[in-house]
């Protein structure tokens, strides 16, 4: 039997939450002073308990019995040493970076939590462990997981939280209507577009602010390949987003996880990536919240328009 939608829980299905809209028949978009691409780099900064507790739905460590050592020894490698590998190349560049951050990080990692707040980076949710999910939390309980993700951003950086990017990238239905009831501007989990575009809520206003599976180190080495084509790849969008924001303007994301990039044999591509894309103009190096900002305030409304017209 074809789903109708009409679940216990009355959420949207996907294509409610997010309407079709081909790029090529939407009102262009543009970024300050007539950028092409927005660039928003985003580092994984996360926490893996060394024994999680069991959801029972899905298992953090599945390679072997807990405790996984070798995957927590590997993750914890991108703390202790990896990302201060990766500082000072972001210093050289001036990259104001969009944390994708657990934010048990700010209590466990204090020097960490010093380096992030004193740049003035974005703080961004991805959870309080990346070993926790929102697929079994209840909608209280998921109100209070914001509730607590914001008073950690507030406390930390003075600063309210914008987004999320899930823990895990993990979701439940009720997700975008209570990120948005919570104050919440953009959600990153929804990486199926090279521009921002709207997310249907509740109440209030969300968009997708784009993020990237593709572009990310952790997923391309573990496909065995390493940090030169991770570079060429990133260099190859780069260029073709490039071409196309002279029409409408693009988002590309960068995502990166300490313990993969920071790594020794690695961290000379990142700064080869950077050199070659900041070395165009046209170029809006930015947060995801800037970028969300951006397009509510010029260009939200005119996007909602045109999807309602295609849908009809």
């Amino acid at each position: 039997m074809a789903d109708d939608g009409s679940s216990s829980s009355n959420r949207p299905l996907p294509g409610d939450r997010v309407v079709y809209s081909p790029i090529i028949d939407r009102p262009p978009i543009s970024w300050p002073d007539g950028a092409r691409v927005a660039l928003w780099i985003a580092p994984n900064i996360e926490f893996y308990e060394y024994l999680p507790a069991r959801d029972g739905l899905r298992n953090p460590w599945p390679r072997s019995p807990h405790p996984d050592v070798r995957g927590y020894a590997e993750r914890e490698y991108g703390n202790r040493v990896g990302f201060w590998r990766l500082l000072p190349v972001l210093d050289r560049y001036n990259v104001r970076c969009t944390v994708s951050l657990n934010f048990a990080v700010l209590d466990h990692f204090p020097e960490i939590a010093e380096a992030m707040v004193s740049r003035q980076w974005e703080l961004m949710s991805h959870g309080i462990y990346n070993t926790r999910y929102l697929n079994t939390l209840t909608e209280d309980e998921e109100r209070a997981f914001y509730a607590d993700t914001q008073e950690s951003c507030l406390w930390a950086t003075g600063q309210p939280l914008k987004g999320m990017l899930g823990p895990a990238v993990s979701n439940t239905l009720a997700t975008p209507d209570l990120m948005a009831e919570a104050g919440l501007i953009y959600h990153a989990d929804w990486f199926h577009d090279d521009q921002p575009v709207p997310i249907s809520v509740d109440s209030g206003r969300l968009v997708s602010v784009p993020y990237s599976i593709e572009l990310n180190d952790t997923p391309v080495y573990n496909q065995h390949y390493e940090a030169d084509y991770f570079a060429s790849i990133c260099k190859s969008q780069f260029d073709q987003l490039y071409e196309e924001g002279a029409e409408s303007a693009r988002v590309m994301c960068i995502a990166l996880h300490p313990y993969a990039t920071g790594a020794p044999h690695r961290i000379r591509y990142l700064e080869e990536t950077l050199d070659y894309i900041f070395s165009h103009d046209g170029v809006w190096q930015c947060t995801a919240a800037d970028i969300a900002e951006h397009y509510l305030a010029h260009h939200y409304d005119d996007a909602v328009a045109a999807a309602q017209r295609t849908a009809t």
